[in-house]
């Protein structure tokens, strides 16, 4: 009898954090940071809110699923920029990868800053295990979402929070 509790206990045990989609980061406070883009200036999340919703992605040059959801946010922020919304691509590359960021950028064209975080410093305060991730944050420094991954589908479901952002 003691091992079938045994047993059961350790199967909730291992099983029980694959059942949940726990959201570690909504409702609270997005930690403010300091990154460097691509031009070397420095950006603070602190400074740059109260416009309008703040889309931070983090994203890698090695990871495909990210590069094919910048690809798709470029779209988002080029209808929503106006509107007081603004995209962070947060690149978590390392020493060695690093360099391949700047001349990717450049050669799709991306107007929306994107940041150095190559320690991943900001990464581990969001969260982020693995990449991509996004975090959606509104304009008075609130997280209001996140999501590990990318499917394709997924910035609808971006886009749509931010519309609701910009429109209240």
């Amino acid at each position: 009898m003691k091992s079938s509790f045994a047993v059961l206990y350790i199967l909730l045990f291992v099983f029980t954090p694959f059942a949940q989609d726990k959201d570690e980061t909504s409702g609270r406070v997005a930690p403010n940071f300091v990154l460097e883009n691509l031009y070397g200036d420095y950006i603070e999340l602190s400074e740059e809110l109260g416009e309008g919703p703040i889309l931070l992605s983090f994203w890698a040059t090695w990871c495909k699923p990210c590069l094919e959801e910048l690809s798709e946010l470029k779209e988002v922020y080029k209808n929503y920029k106006d509107k007081g919304f603004k995209l962070f691509a947060i690149s978590t590359d390392n020493e060695r990868t690093v360099a391949k960021v700047k001349s990717y950028v450049k050669s799709k064209s991306y107007d929306f800053p994107v940041l150095y975080d190559t320690n991943s410093e900001v990464a581990r305060l969001y969260y982020a295990r693995a990449v991509p991730f996004s975090v959606l944050i509104d304009k008075e420094g609130n997280i209001i979402y996140s999501h590990t991954g990318y499917m394709r589908g997924d910035e609808l479901v971006i886009r749509d929070k931010i519309i609701e952002l910009v429109d209240n």
